[in-house]
């Protein structure tokens, strides 16, 4: 089954980042691919961190950076149609604190990240990739 422009809230540390707050972590690996193939198949995301004001900017930046097109952060500008909830709506959420998100274990690193080949995994089974 095929899903079509499907939204997906992505963290930013220890998701797309390896874990340095208040500073950019190095790129978990992965994590550039396949966020660019979801936005290639129409797929919208949605930054969802805690980050913010410069610290928010600098997450920001690393998206345009790595040419990933945000499609909203830390809202999804839809939802406001059907109901007044803070809470984010999305298909999808990729947090390294979430229940269920594959996570990995680095050499040297105290927290783990995300593991984005098992993410692309989930959604090629899924039919979202």
């Amino acid at each position: 089954m095929a899903y079509d422009k499907m939204i997906i809230a992505v963290d930013f540390d220890g998701t797309c980042v390896e874990h340095d707050y208040p500073y950019l972590g190095m790129d978990a690996e992965g994590a550039v691919d396949v966020l660019r193939e979801l936005v290639a198949k129409g797929h919208r995301l949605i930054l969802f961190t805690m980050r913010s004001g410069d610290k928010l900017e600098a997450a920001v930046k690393w998206f345009k950076e790595r040419k990933v097109e945000l499609w909203s952060i830390n809202t999804n500008p839809e939802q406001r149609e059907w109901t007044e909830s803070v809470k984010v709506y999305a298909h999808y959420y990729i947090d390294d604190s979430a229940v269920g998100c594959p996570i990995k274990f680095i050499d040297g690193v105290p927290r783990p990240v995300v593991d984005w080949a098992k993410v692309r995994a989930i959604f090629q089974n899924d039919g979202v990739l």
